[in-house]
Parts: C-alpha cells; sequence; structure tokens
C-alpha cells in the first residue's frame, strides 16, 4: 500500500469531537452523561429559517450557484453589518462560506506563504493551530492571561511579531474562555497591526452573544474591511444552526476575490437552499432570538455562580459566547487528567484547558449551550468528584 502524504500528521482535528466520542461509548453502556464539551445549542433550529430552506427546496433551488454566494443573501449580510457594525461593505468584500470554520483556512491560504507566520491566541480555538499546522506556515502563540481576566493586550502581541509574521488572529467574543475585549484594548490591537503592515482574521462567530452593558465592538468598523481586517462571522452558535454549515467573510475585494477561487475550488458554492435559510435568519422576526441569548444570560450566571460556589475552584464571569473557563489548578491534577477523571469517575464531559494551548493548563473547558437541569446536575457531580479528590 503506498504510504500517506507526511502533511497529514500534521492534522490535529478538533478535541471536543474526541471527547464526544468518549461520551457515547459511555452512554452505550448506560452511563448518563452531562455534556458540557461542545459549543452545540441545544436549541432547535428556529421553524421559520426551517420553513425558508424547505420552501426553497420545494421551489427548486438545488442547483449550483454563483461561489461569492447569493445576491440575496449577500444584501443581507450587507444590511445586518451595516446595523450591527455601523459600515455597509461593498458587495465585492462579502463572500458567503460553508460555516465559519472553512474561513480560517481561507484566510491563513490567501495572506501567508512558505516561510511566514501567523500569530494567534492562547488559549484559544483548536482549529486556529490545526488549520495553521496544515497549510505549513509557522504558527506562533500569544498569551491571554487570567490576570487579565483573558482580555487581549497589544503588549502581550507585539514582542512575538517579527519581520515574517503577516497574519494576527483575533477571536472576540473568545473561545475558549468567554472573554470580551473592550473597544479600547482592540484599538490599540488595530494600531499594532497597522504600524506592523499586518492582515487581522477578526472572528466574530460569537458577536451577538456579548452580555456586558456595552455592545459588540468590531476591529472590522475601524477601517470598514477595506485595509487589513477580514471579518468572519456565521450562523451556527446565534441562530442554532451548527449543522447547516453557513458563514460569512467580509474583506479587502484583492482578497476576497481570493479567498472565492479557494472556495470554488474546494466547495464549488454554498447550497442555495440553505442560503435561503440565512437570509430568513438576518431578516426575519428575532424574538426567538434575543429569547435564545436571554436563556445563555441566564445559564451562564448558574453556571459561574455554582463553579464558584464549590471550594478550590475559581471562574471569571466570562463575557460573551457560552462558555465558562475556570481554574483548578488548586487540585493538584493535570487539565487532561481533572477532565479525564471527571469524566470517567462522574460522568461529567468537559474539555481540558491545554487542548486550547498551553496557557490553558489549570483550567477546563465548559460550555453552557445545554439546558438549567443538566447545568445544575453538572454542578452538583462537579462538586462532589472536587470533594473526593481533595
Amino acid at each position: 500500500m503506498p504510504k500517506v502524504s507526511a502533511i497529514t500528521h500534521r492534522y490535529l482535528g478538533q478535541p471536543m469531537f474526541k471527547i464526544i466520542d468518549e461520551a457515547r461509548r459511555m452512554e452505550m453502556k448506560g452511563v448518563d452523561v452531562v455534556h458540557l464539551e461542545i459549543g452545540d445549542p441545544d436549541f432547535n433550529t428556529p421553524e421559520f429559517i426551517r420553513e425558508a430552506a424547505i420552501q426553497s427546496i420545494r421551489a427548486n433551488q438545488t442547483h449550483y450557484v454563483s461561489s461569492w454566494g447569493t445576491p440575496e443573501l449577500r444584501l443581507a449580510v450587507q444590511e445586518a453589518t451595516k446595523a450591527s457594525r455601523g459600515f455597509e461593505p461593498g458587495l465585492e468584500q462579502i463572500l458567503i462560506t460553508p460555516g465559519a470554520n472553512i474561513a480560517i483556512f481561507y484566510a491563513i491560504a490567501t495572506t501567508t506563504g512558505p516561510g511566514e507566520e501567523v500569530l494567534f491566541p492562547d488559549p484559544g480555538f483548536p482549529s486556529y493551530v490545526s488549520t495553521i499546522a496544515s497549510t505549513g506556515v509557522k504558527g506562533t502563540p500569544y498569551p491571554l492571561f487570567s490576570k487579565n481576566r483573558f482580555e487581549l493586550r497589544a503588549e502581550d502581541i507585539e514582542p512575538l511579531i517579527s519581520e515574517k509574521t503577516k497574519l494576527l488572529i483575533v477571536n472576540n467574543p473568545q473561545n475558549p474562555t468567554g472573554a470580551v475585549t473592550s473597544e479600547h484594548h482592540l484599538r490599540e490591537i488595530y494600531e499594532l497591526a497597522a504600524e506592523h503592515d499586518l492582515w487581522i482574521y477578526s472572528d466574530e462567530i460569537y458577536a451577538r452573544m456579548n452580555y456586558g452593558e456595552t455592545q459588540h465592538f468590531s476591529l472590522a468598523s475601524i477601517d470598514h474591511s477595506k485595509d487589513r481586517v477580514i471579518l468572519s462571522n456565521g450562523f451556527s452558535k446565534s441562530f442554532a444552526m451548527t449543522g447547516w454549515r453557513l458563514g460569512a467573510v467580509i474583506a479587502p475585494p484583492k482578497l476576497t476575490e481570493r479567498m472565492m477561487l479557494l472556495l470554488q475550488t474546494t466547495s464549488s458554492c454554498v447550497p442555495p437552499f440553505i442560503q435561503s435559510a440565512g437570509i430568513a435568519a438576518l431578516n426575519g422576526d428575532q424574538a426567538e432570538i434575543n429569547g435564545m441569548m436571554l436563556s445563555y444570560r441566564a445559564r451562564r450566571q448558574m453556571l459561574v455562580d455554582g463553579l464558584n460556589g464549590i471550594e478550590g475552584i475559581r471562574c471569571h464571569d466570562p463575557g460573551g459566547a457560552f462558555y465558562a473557563f475556570p481554574d483548578i489548578s488548586s487540585f493538584g491534577l493535570s487539565s487532561d487528567e481533572f477532565a479525564s477523571r471527571l469524566l470517567s469517575e462522574s460522568g461529567v464531559a468537559v474539555v481540558s484547558g491545554t487542548n486550547f494551548g498551553s496557557q490553558g493548563e489549570g483550567f477546563i473547558r465548559l460550555a453552557y449551550a445545554t439546558s438549567e437541569s443538566r447545568i445544575l446536575e453538572g454542578i452538583r457531580r462537579i462538586e462532589e468528584f472536587c470533594q473526593r479528590i481533595v
């Protein structure tokens, strides 16, 4: 048998799905598992969104469409961007993608080359590391610190910039910590990128999940994505559409065109009936969507209060997304061992902090994308587990 390519050994995947597989094996043996490991909303996609896709299929909208995306969805994204971020991107800046995850690959592949470098957050979304590795460019993590409530800081990024650095990845609100970085610090990061002539990949998939007193601030609002900011967003989290695989990128036109050619090569186009669902999501009644956000806010407080009520655990109040990132270092176990034993001994699935980078040691990530009753059960089991291992 011929050998597989050496580059395939760089493919790292996402650790959350490995945890899910283990949890499913336990469930097949009759174990009740509390799932706090993955950011998949327990809400169903709203009916009006589903119905839009169904009607599109019935209208035979099941053929190829432009690799850019349908004009109707791009117009909807244009209007939504104007309403949420204060600027109206040109249609030539907007690309509809098969999910937001793939946009990481598009951005890295079109802004960097052999021997060049990408800076990414640590702790941060594992797909950044995996995508960087698979494209063969150099990845350098920049640290996020608990003392700063995991907000991004220009002073923690600047010492790591070299003449080979081409792309800076920013995630706000942030996965895995739930941190929301202030406008002041984001503007400093933009100025730093401008000084060193870097592209910025602004991952804003959790933009609607901002629980603070101020509205979400987008780096793209500084240059309207005409100079260096690549704005990435998607429908998975806010609209409970994880399985639909629908996203959108806004970038300078010369870069958007290159990403479009890459999408054309890998995926041809996003199915038109899925894009019809996206139009409905953006233009339809937002009452149900807003209700989801209120539920997440209540769940967040329930989870964080519950964790902070457990002796030995300390947890910041996350400003966004639907994750908590508590410090469990006082128990003397590594993050991997804590998470593994918590699942095998107590049936609670969480993610070790080191799955998000070396700065995650001493932490675990919990997703509050599940019901309040399961969150309470998870807290009860975690407390019992912690009492046993003291």
